[in-house]
């Protein structure tokens, strides 16, 4: 029971759609009406501002890392479930029943997974997301360069730890998968760069 409840309370806690709920109580909207109709950090910035997106990335980051860090806390078997709990989490936030089982696209929820399974791993992948940041100016660019560089991370910091690097290669897929229209608008040259106007809000992650 204790494991059930583990697996569930984490999948309902990764559902919870911050930037839908702290949008309309900053400034009354529905995020998904506006920018890139997208309930991440990255919109909510865009569309609300600086502060709500920081909010709204924090939140996202905690909803990840707790699952893992409760799980290394309460089961012997701590990497496993770990691993499984941090899963839950992410599909949490992309397939959430509170918003008919859509979501976001998990970037800000993985590090917080990451940082409940290998801190050292979650430090290096931020580390690298804001240096690409800054040379590219796409967030969408550096969290799918980031997420895949989850898995070599891994392995340096994690070696022969098989449910780690596995939730690092399903993790990274799948922010790969869900950022499949950016990679789209990059081709097509028309991805919004975070050092354009927050008014034009298309190509957003979260």
């Amino acid at each position: 029971m204790i494991i059930v409840g583990l697996l569930i309370g984490s999948y309902l806690l990764g559902a919870i759609p911050f930037g839908l709920l702290i949008a309309k109580w900053w400034v009354g909207i529905d995020v998904r009406e506006h920018g890139s109709g997208n309930i991440g950090a990255t919109n909510v910035y865009r569309v609300v501002g600086k502060p709500a997106g920081v909010l709204v990335f924090t939140l996202d980051v905690l909803k990840g890392f707790l699952p893992p860090f409760v799980a290394a806390h309460f089961m012997h078997t701590a990497s496993t479930w770990q691993v499984l709990s941090g899963l839950c989490s992410i599909f949490g936030h992309s397939l959430s029943p509170f918003l008919g089982f859509k979501g976001g696209k998990s970037v800000a929820t993985g590090l917080g997974v990451l940082f409940g399974l290998s801190w050292q791993t979650a430090i290096a992948c931020f580390a690298l997301w804001g240096v690409l940041l800054a040379i590219t100016g796409y967030v969408s660019v550096s969290s799918i360069i980031a997420a895949l560089a989850s898995v070599p991370f891994i392995i340096v910091f994690n070696p022969h730890d098989t449910p780690r690097l596995s939730i690092a290669i399903a993790g990274s897929l799948l922010i790969l998968y869900r950022h499949r229209s950016n990679l789209k608008r990059l081709r097509e040259g028309t991805e919004t760069s975070i050092r354009k106007s927050k008014s034009k809000g298309d190509g957003k992650t979260s």
